[in-house]
C-alpha cells in the first residue's frame, strides 16, 4: 500500500522514464578559435535522439542522438559552405553525426558525466560530457511531461580527422584544435 501510495505522489520522472529529443527545442553549438584571436561559434540546428533516465539508478541512463551536419551555422554563409565541404565536415559523405552513451554517473558536486561513442566525420571516439541537469519534469500546456538538461564537452578536431588548416604569416594558424560543445535539450517524455 505504502509503495502505491508513493507513485500516486511521485511524479514519473521520479521512477524512470523513456524521452525523445525535442528537436525544435534542442540544438547543439560549438566554439573554435579563429586565427589565435578570438572564437568563432556556430549550431548544428537539427539533433534527434532518445533518452532513458532514471534519477534513482543514474547507471541505467541511455542516450541516442543524431545530429544533422547539414544544418551547421555560423552566421556566414562562405564559411558555412567551407565547413560543409570536404575539408571539414564533407556533409555529402558523412551527413550525420551520432553520440550514443556506454555509461553515466553522478559527480561529486552532484552533476552528471554521461560518457559514449561520439561518431564524427566517420571517426568513432568515446568523449565525456559533463551534464547540467536534467531539470525537474514539468507539464506542458498539452499535458504532456518534459524536462532539460545542458551537456558540454571539449574535444581536439584532429581526433576526428578534421584536419584543414592555414599557417599565418605572423605565426599560429588560422583554426585552432580544441573545440567546446554544448548541446541543450528539451526533452517530451513518451
Amino acid at each position: 500500500m505504502k509503495q502505491l501510495l508513493l507513485a500516486v505522489i511521485m511524479p514519473a520522472a521520479a521512477f524512470g522514464a523513456d524521452y525523445t529529443i525535442d528537436t525544435t527545442h534542442s540544438s547543439v553549438q560549438f566554439s573554435v578559435r579563429h586565427m589565435m584571436v578570438s572564437n568563432v561559434r556556430g549550431e548544428f540546428a537539427k539533433v534527434t535522439g532518445a533518452v532513458s533516465y532514471d534519477p534513482n539508478d543514474i547507471a541505467a541512463t541511455k542516450i541516442e542522438a543524431t545530429i544533422d551536419a547539414a544544418t551547421i551555422n555560423t552566421r556566414e554563409p562562405k564559411r558555412d559552405a567551407h565547413l560543409k565541404s570536404a575539408d571539414f565536415f564533407d556533409v555529402a559523405k558523412f551527413p550525420t553525426m551520432t553520440f550514443q552513451s556506454a555509461k553515466a554517473s553522478r559527480g561529486a558536486g552532484g552533476g552528471l558525466t554521461v560518457t559514449g561513442n561520439l561518431t564524427l566525420h566517420g571517426v568513432t571516439k568515446e568523449v565525456a560530457f559533463k551534464v547540467d541537469g536534467p531539470t525537474p519534469e514539468i507539464k506542458d500546456q498539452r499535458g504532456g511531461a518534459r524536462m532539460g538538461a545542458t551537456a558540454t564537452a571539449r574535444i581536439n578536431r584532429k581526433d576526428f580527422g578534421l584536419t584543414w588548416n592555414r599557417a599565418l604569416e605572423a605565426g599560429g594558424v588560422v583554426v585552432g584544435e580544441d573545440v567546446d560543445i554544448t548541446i541543450d535539450v528539451e526533452l517530451i517524455r513518451k
